[in-house]
């Protein structure tokens, strides 16, 4: 986190919502990000192939006061800024950009019924749409690196390898390895048990998917800044010759905000992030 100023920022998710818990708020609660810096926002895609404009990271999320998100999003543009060497006229512009951007939202999404709220999304072709072609070449470039993220064939020659005819996730140090409880190819009872119940809380048309693929390696993954002390592996599956599906496992802890906003309704953390995500 010495890194720079925004290194710092990303990771002290903790220590903003400990100085805005004391922030006057109007009493509206929404589900809060609970880190919502300008590097959780992206072009993402979706399960269905699509890609959208979204946040990326929810393992903070939290009901809590819609007025913590906003006060830690547009101050990471100014923090941003000065660490790119821009202006602070550029910092306030893009920071006043970005609170305007927010409350005209609110306004529109205000006169939407329910279920059009419900379903809004902003599509990669909204959003590249108004750009300069210099620019729309540079977004239309990233929206193919994220499609591609989710295509496991084009995943499998750049993260797993065959040794002895056996698929097995590749050693990239630093950030994906095998330690000494989990060689290359071997796969511990405790990580069959541990995908049996996670299978065990999918719909059944998913749990059908899954079933047609076997687990075949485990490796351990060093996560973002935000994350850093938490359990991350990478499962490797397959469901036959270059048919790969790989799943991130996350060890999520108690939401920062749980402190000041109260405890989660759900019974544990993972359930947290994945419901209150949907």
């Amino acid at each position: 986190m010495s890194r720079s100023a925004f290194t710092f920022y990303r990771g002290a998710a903790l220590t903003m919502a400990t100085d805005l818990a004391g922030t006057p708020v109007s009493g509206i609660r929404v589900q809060c990000c609970g880190d919502a810096h300008l590097c959780n926002f992206g072009g993402f895609a979706t399960p269905e192939r699509k890609v959208i404009f979204s946040i990326n990271d929810l393992d903070e999320t939290l009901p809590a006061p819609w007025e913590w998100d906003v006060k830690r999003l547009a101050p990471s543009f100014v923090v941003a800024c000065r660490d790119n060497g821009l202006s602070d006229a550029a910092a306030k512009d893009v920071a006043l950009t970005c609170v305007r951007s927010y409350r005209e939202s609110m306004a529109e999404f205000s006169q939407l019924k329910t279920l059009e709220l419900w379903y809004r999304s902003l599509t990669a072709e909204e959003l590249i749409g108004g750009l300069p072609p210099d620019l729309r070449k540079r977004a239309l470039k990233r929206i193919e690196k994220e499609q591609a993220k989710s295509r496991g064939e084009e995943l499998f020659p750049k993260l797993a390898e065959h040794r002895g005819g056996v698929p097995v996730i590749k050693d990239l140090l630093p950030t994906i390895f095998h330690n000494e409880e989990h060689r290359p190819g071997e796969v511990h009872k405790i990580m069959h048990a541990g995908l049996a119940a996670y299978r065990a809380t999918l719909s059944h048309y998913t749990q059908s998917l899954l079933d047609r693929y076997q687990l075949r390696d485990v490796a351990a993954k060093v996560v973002g800044v935000g994350s850093v002390g938490t359990l991350c592996l990478v499962f490797l599956m397959t469901a036959g010759d270059d048919d790969p599906l790989f799943l991130q496992v996350k060890e999520a802890r108690t939401s920062v905000l749980e402190p000041f906003a109260g405890k989660s309704a759900f019974p544990n953390h993972g359930q947290r992030v994945v419901k209150s995500q949907h």
